[in-house]
């Protein structure tokens, strides 16, 4: 009997790559006789689609030959954050593997602050180096926000903590990781819990502080927050500050793994016993934490998915397709060997 077709809609690449157990971005490979598959894969997705009546969109291919085939990402950040910083290690792998699917490119680029990557965004839109941007980072009253809006430059914010003019976003964990390192480390019985923080520049970090203030009111603790460049160098320096004062913290949260795990090393040359004196948890968990002795309690997410989401956002955008709702990034505490009750 023959085959049932797929419908009397009009069969995309979704259809054909279901029909055939590959992924869309196998059937962009054959269909477009890249190599990269192997022969027979490439003949049974050739088979189905030929089965399915698929011919080309013609003005998508109009509007394909018009785009350069890359999406950009300037990274406003020392460039050896990329070499230590397991955070945005995770957040491109995740970005590039969805994009490279769709064999479309990530331009990178890493400049010395905002106004230079704004310089680069007019720069990619005006020689057609990109069809569109994902933006990191997200600043108070950002720059980039308008100058994407005014260039018509399609875009998406990664981690931004809201609404931010018409620019879609994909808001990080902001407000439910700090809670709920609030909520462990008032269950263990502290009072004083501080944190180090990353720069007053970025709109993550104004929303944490706010959450972190709410949420020590609420539990009648108190804290002090110290800004950093989210570098090992200055989360030590740091520390050093808050474990020198009078009234010395009894735990201290660090906005990434880098600075935590550079905050116990500052601990520890001080003779302060973690967890014993001391509990340090650490906003972002990556494989640093789980190495190090004792092991950092942490705040859990699939930074790779977060990544890969984003990318989807943005080709949605590029093929007019609905971008989906945001909804901030789930996580989930892991408490380890760094995080104990407070000495009777």
């Amino acid at each position: 009997m023959p085959r049932r077709q797929l419908g009397p809609r009009r069969p995309t690449i979704a259809d054909i790559a279901e029909r055939a157990g590959v992924s869309k971005g196998s059937v962009s490979y054959a269909l477009n006789g890249n190599p990269g598959l192997s022969e027979p894969t490439r003949q049974r997705i050739l088979a189905v689609a030929a089965e399915a009546g698929w011919q080309p969109n013609r003005a998508a291919r109009a509007l394909s030959a018009s785009r350069s085939g890359a999406c950009g990402l300037a990274l406003a950040r020392p460039a050896r954050t990329l070499a230590y910083e397991p955070f945005f290690s995770k957040l491109l792998s995740g970005i590039e593997a969805e994009l490279s699917a769709r064999q479309i490119s990530l331009m990178l680029q890493i400049v010395e602050d905002v106004e230079a990557e704004a310089v680069a965004l007019r720069r990619w839109w005006a020689e057609r180096h990109v069809d569109g941007v994902l933006l990191v980072d997200l600043r108070v009253d950002d720059p980039r926000v308008p100058q994407v809006e005014q260039l018509h430059l399609p875009a998406v914010i990664v981690g931004g903590p809201g609404a931010t003019g018409t620019v879609p976003y994909f808001p990080g964990n902001d407000t439910s990781g700090i809670r709920q390192i609030v909520d462990h480390l008032v269950a263990l019985g502290h009072t004083r819990i501080d944190r180090v923080a990353g720069s007053n520049a970025f709109a993550c970090t104004k929303v944490r502080n706010d959450v972190l203030e709410e949420a020590l009111a609420e539990a009648g603790a108190s804290g002090r927050v110290l800004p950093t460049d989210y570098t090992s160098s200055a989360g030590a320096d740091a520390t050093r500050k808050l474990l020198a004062a009078k009234r010395r913290p009894t735990a201290i949260i660090y906005d990434n793994d880098i600075m935590a795990v550079a905050g116990l090393g500052v601990a520890q040359e001080l003779g302060i016993v973690v967890p014993n004196e001391l509990s340090v948890v650490s906003f972002d968990d990556s494989i640093l934490c789980e190495v190090v002795r004792p092991s950092l309690t942490a705040c859990a997410r699939d930074v790779e998915a977060y990544g890969a989401r984003a990318a989807c956002a943005l080709l949605d955008l590029l093929e007019g397709r609905p971008v989906p709702p945001a909804e901030e990034e789930p996580t989930a505490l892991v408490p380890r060997a760094s995080t104990a009750a407070v000495p009777a």
